[in-house]
């Protein structure tokens, strides 16, 4: 394992951080920024990719002809350490640059290629509308109808956490082409124009204060067929692609909380401790230095072209622990106050929880644990052969 860049890779974190130095928002931007209304950020935001795009900061790893600079895996990371380390947290725009236009440039046509110089310079904003209700962590249990009506597709049914899709110009969406097939065969990947007639759009107010998520109702949506990515139930193949830069995007724990920033707090309230909270603080401060390790292993991997699939769900049940101790400690040192008061720790504590479900929960990631690095039998699953539109469903 190598904790140290490479003579390469340190050239680009000095460049990546000399431009950020140079023209990052002076204050916090995306997860970083607490304000409850996510819309009064959208201008911010959009000025700020309007910079990256126009110095060639917008895509690492999309080619260089499609306006990103080519680089790889281990590259994005680094500036995804270094946007941490500025104040930057996740954009808005990410799910188009971050995982959308990865997959249209995998999979895409070339007429489906002229979304992507409005996604880097953000004239148009996307949202992924993938979970549904009965299908999260399970996503392939999806169930949204998707009809063909000669050159369209007449589509119907519900999608929910959907970051973003209030305001977002354009969506990403996976459905169920061919209910008689697997349920991971019979599904199509689409994009959709988000003001099409039959989408109706409400708002999940979640208990932090945000409007973060919103739940996506389609009632007969006609999307051309010329928005498929990919071929027709050959969706899920399509949809890895997005999922895999979906993990990329979620990063390290840096992107949400620095251990320096709790440190900091509790000394300023030293005399209110007691040996229960100085012992967690230890433990945060430990479990935080060994995801450090375990990010320079899974970074170790990515530069010798390994794929880091069971380290990437230990990394991910291990920043949902780290925050979710981190926020009760950060309310712990303030005693009573606590209650009534508002502030970086209040709002930590109420948005950590969500970070044990998205992007799968924790009793999934400890499935892929148990069988990828303990060598653990899959569960048996006697419904494996049988076609979605015989599977129960509640």
């Amino acid at each position: 394992m190598d904790f140290n860049d490479s003579p390469q890779e340190a050239e680009f974190r000095a460049e990546a951080r000399a431009f950020l130095e140079q023209h990052a928002p002076e204050r916090p931007m995306g997860s970083r920024d607490h304000s409850a209304d996510r819309k009064s950020q959208l201008a911010d935001q959009r000025k700020w990719q309007r910079c990256l795009n126009d110095n060639g900061w917008a895509a690492i790893m999309w080619p260089a002809e499609l306006g990103g600079r080519g680089l790889g895996f281990i590259d994005q990371i680094i500036w995804n350490e270094e946007l941490s380390r500025a104040g930057i947290g996740e954009s808005l725009f990410l799910p188009g640059v971050g995982m959308c236009g990865p997959t249209i440039i995998a999979h895409g046509t070339e007429d489906q290629k002229a979304h992507l110089a409005p996604m880097l310079s953000g004239d148009v904003c996307w949202c992924q509308l993938f979970s549904e209700p009965g299908a999260g962590s399970d996503l392939a249990s999806l169930s949204m109808k998707a009809v063909r009506d000669g050159d369209d597709w007449i589509v119907t049914g519900q999608k929910v956490w959907s970051s973003f899709a209030d305001f977002a110009d354009w969506g990403f969406l996976i459905v169920r082409s061919d209910p008689a097939a697997l349920k991971q065969r019979g599904i199509t990947y689409l994009l959709v124009d988000m003001k099409s007639p039959g989408i109706e759009i409400r708002p999940l107010r979640d208990m932090a204060g945000g409007e973060h998520f919103n739940e996506v109702f389609f009632e007969d949506v006609r999307i051309p067929d010329a928005n498929r990515v990919g071929d027709v139930n050959d969706g899920w193949t399509v949809a890895k692609t997005t999922l895999l830069h979906e993990r990329m995007a979620i990063g390290s724990v840096s992107r949400f909380f620095h251990y320096e920033d709790l440190a900091e707090f509790v000394r300023e309230r030293r005399d209110a401790l007691d040996d229960v909270t100085r012992d967690g603080l230890a433990r945060v401060y430990a479990w935080t230095k060994s995801l450090d390790l375990l990010n320079a292993r899974v970074n170790t991997m990515l530069s010798h072209g390994q794929d880091p699939s069971a380290e990437a769900s230990v990394m991910k049940m291990a920043i949902a622990r780290i925050l979710t101790a981190a926020a009760e400690l950060g309310l712990d040192s303030q005693g009573l106050d606590a209650l009534g008061a508002e502030g970086t720790w209040q709002h930590q504590f109420l948005f950590s929880p969500a970070m044990h479900l998205a992007g799968g929960t924790d009793e999934i990631q400890k499935n892929l644990v148990a069988e990828r690095v303990l060598g653990m039998p899959r569960e048996p699953d006697p419904l494996s052969d049988t076609p979605f539109d015989k599977l129960p469903h509640s």
